[in-house]
């Protein structure tokens, strides 16, 4: 599959993800916290959407995803709209050399995909050391309740004219983890025909407190939880928890 085909199949599976209300609650936090500066780097930036939508939102975005295929789509993005937007291929828990943000944002659950503990403690610190001083640090992730009630031996399915996919979500090897088993059906525009390929995913989260005890050992405060996005606390069923933390 080439990797235009690719990012229009992941584009399709992301088209109903809160891309307005990641950037209302970013702009409404900057604003609570004095910050005035308006440098944002954008981890996991996946093809982009979220990092054309800060910058065409007046904000001096980075954006960086483990993926060259991703960053291509999000390259080519950024120049149909007349943006030039620096992209980055690294490992978020391995950033370097990209100088200090007044934000950094890891949306939609992209930090679940770091199945080793290690791994997300030197993230939180490697994002630390792009932060500047009083910045910001948001991002969000599944809740336990999520993984074992929401995703465990469920499956969803789409149907669609273009697109179609059927998601079989398994418990994972891990305490609070899940495999995504994806199988999309992509129809040929030539041949009116439908290709299928396959995809296997692997999440895993914690709890909140561990979360919290890796960001305060990496030199965080932190300041807000946010459940499912909103501004209340995370409750007993809550699927989305979102961290504002300071340096």
């Amino acid at each position: 599959m080439t990797y235009e085909r690719f990012a229009y199949v992941y584009d399709e599976l992301m088209k109903d993800a809160p891309y307005e209300k990641w950037l209302m609650i970013l702009t409404a936090k900057l604003e609570q916290y004095g910050i005035g500066g308006r440098k944002v780097l954008d981890l996991a930036c996946g093809t982009g959407e979220m990092t054309v939508e800060l910058a065409q939102h007046g904000f001096e975005v980075t954006g960086v995803d483990l993926s060259d295929e991703m960053l291509l789509v999000a390259n080519e993005k950024a120049v149909k709209l007349g943006l030039t937007i620096p992209l980055f291929q690294q490992n978020m828990a391995e950033l370097e050399g990209l100088g200090r943000f007044d934000c950094v944002t890891i949306f939609c659950d992209s930090l679940n995909y770091l199945r080793d503990e290690a791994d997300i403690a030197k993230t939180f610190t490697r994002v630390y050391e792009h932060l500047e001083d009083g910045g910001l640090f948001l991002f969000d992730v599944h809740s336990l309740y999520k993984m074992e009630e929401v995703f465990h031996n469920h499956t969803f399915a789409v149907s669609d004219e273009e697109v179609s996919y059927i998601w079989d979500c398994f418990p994972g090897e891990e305490p609070y983890s899940v495999e995504h088993e994806l199988s999309f059906f992509v129809k040929d525009e030539r041949s009116g025909l439908y290709d299928r390929f396959d995809e296997l995913h692997y999440q895993r989260t914690y709890p909140v407190d561990q979360y919290k005890k890796w960001l305060q050992q990496a030199g965080f405060t932190v300041t807000e939880l946010m459940a499912d996005l909103e501004e209340a606390p995370p409750a007993s069923e809550t699927e989305r928890v979102l961290f504002v933390a300071r340096k």
